[in-house]
């Protein structure tokens, strides 16, 4: 049995993992953690994570980037292995979460969908072909309108699975209004849409001369994300200390 302690229980992703791990017998949800306490949860919630006294193996987190300093001090006191979901870190906050991994057990992942992360390995093989052929890079992903940062997580992911293969010289472009120069070779070009309830719709373009080849998912539920998180929270109990990603959670 993992028992797990819920960051962000209150909100949509919070609520969607609480009713799965419901139906999950080797899972149980002990206590979650939200700025505000809608009192309707059948476990105890706390409103600050220091209040927090509820014994648990893993920690799952789909909260906000204020709120992760906290957490990650948390999680390193109480020496409680963390799932973390939450996109938008600064620079700042990313150096911690290789600090705290070093202390505690953390899996972060922009995405814990099974078909992004297979996506991940797939792009590395075709940029090696791709790429030396000449083929633009262009990254277009979709997201609803409560979605605050730009680009998603996950297309950084994508475009940084990608840069890797290429030894990190690409340059990231965000914005082209300003720029009036033909498109260098050595980018990977960032588009955001914001709009209705989309889920999550991620195109990576491979644009050559007269052929593309276009590499699309699509997330029609937020359940892929939270099957993923309870998927990532069962590896991860008993963890020793250091950063996982789901990578090692699809090889285990």
């Amino acid at each position: 049995m993992t028992n797990v302690i819920m960051h962000g229980c209150n909100g949509k992703m919070g609520k969607n993992i609480a009713n799965l791990i419901k139906e999950d017998e080797d899972v149980t949800l002990v206590a979650g953690i939200d700025a505000f306490d809608e009192g309707k949860n059948p476990f105890p919630v706390f409103t600050d994570i220091n209040e927090c006294d509820v014994a648990a193996d893993v920690i799952i987190d789909f909260s906000a980037a204020p709120a992760i300093d906290g957490l990650l001090d948390y999680c390193v006191a109480k020496q409680i292995p963390c799932v973390l979901c939450t996109t938008g870190l600064s620079k700042e906050q990313l150096d911690k979460v290789e600090e705290a991994s070093k202390k505690v057990a953390i899996l972060r992942s922009a995405n814990m969908s099974l078909g992004i992360n297979m996506l991940l390995k797939i792009l590395k093989e075709a940029t090696e072909i791709l790429a030396p052929a000449g083929f633009d890079i262009e990254i277009v992903e979709k997201h609803h309108n409560q979605k605050v940062d730009a680009p998603s997580g996950t297309a950084l992911a994508l475009g940084d699975a990608i840069n890797e293969v290429l030894d990190n010289e690409y340059e990231y472009v965000y914005d082209r209004s300003n720029r009036r120069e033909k498109r260098p070779k050595k980018e990977i070009g960032f588009s955001a849409v914001r709009g209705g309830t989309i889920v999550g719709d991620h195109d990576v373009i491979f644009a050559g001369a007269d052929e593309v080849i276009t590499f699309s998912h699509s997330a029609y539920s937020k359940a892929v994300f939270g099957k993923g998180a309870i998927q990532a929270a069962k590896f991860l109990k008993g963890k020793p200390a250091g950063l996982y990603n789901m990578s090692d959670v699809i090889n285990a």
